[in-house]
């Protein structure tokens, strides 16, 4: 029992952690290319000091090549002049530089390794930092037009849409009041039968009591 309920725990928070990152999935892409770009500078700072170390090595190997040079150059000088002492001084100096040297050599190996892993994965992250901050301009305008999706369907499905196209349809489906009004002169014509008396007349039953087109013919044709 213990353990299915640590399952749905579990489930739950996984879902709520998604949603979560899905809301403000915009703020979390730019807080890690932040991130991102923070990590760069402290490597490109690493870098430099390595850079520096490194010319320094390389500096002070070249300084010490030269002393060797020197030394030997004095210590051919003094066997060619018969002076052992000398020369055995120079030598014992020689070979205490040229172990220095042969340290120094290794030193500066390391250094030129890590220099070059170092400036390729800077590179690298470089590269990956660029791709990164497109990715976010084009996850921006994702987002953007997203928002104007949702907020054109809250437009066109939302109540004040609705409310107007429902006074829109009760105006176009009212009736006509002047066709109304005459329906009802004819209903009241009807029950006097005042519509009827009327219809007589003009079928010649009875007298005329309004003027109508026949009779206005009849004038007219009298009249010449």
């Amino acid at each position: 029992m213990f353990k299915t309920l640590s399952t749905l725990i579990s489930g739950v928070s996984s879902r709520t952690e998604d949603r979560v990152r899905d809301a403000f999935a915009i703020e979390l892409i730019d807080q890690k290319i932040r991130e991102s770009d923070t990590a760069l500078k402290a490597g490109k700072a690493t870098l430099a000091s390595l850079i520096q170390r490194q010319r320094s090595e390389h500096s002070q190997r070249k300084t010490l090549q030269g002393r060797i040079d020197e030394m030997t150059t004095r210590a051919k000088a003094a066997l060619e002049k018969g002076n052992d002492d000398m020369a055995t001084q120079a030598a014992q100096a020689i070979a205490t530089m040229e172990n220095e040297l042969a340290l120094r050599q290794k030193t500066c190996e390391r250094l030129d390794q890590k220099v070059l892993r170092l400036r390729d994965s800077i590179e690298a992250s470089h590269r990956r930092i660029i791709d990164l901050k497109q990715g976010a301009v084009q996850a921006r305008a994702v987002r953007r037009e997203q928002d104007i999706q949702m907020k054109l369907r809250g437009t066109t499905t939302g109540s004040a849409t609705e409310e107007a196209e429902e006074l829109i349809a009760r105006v176009l489906g009212d009736d006509d009041p002047f066709e109304q009004s005459e329906i009802m002169d004819e209903i009241n014509k009807d029950l006097d039968h005042s519509s009827l008396t009327d219809r007589m007349a003009d079928a010649g039953f009875g007298d005329v009591n309004r003027t109508t087109a026949q009779s206005v013919l009849a004038r007219l044709k009298a009249e010449k």
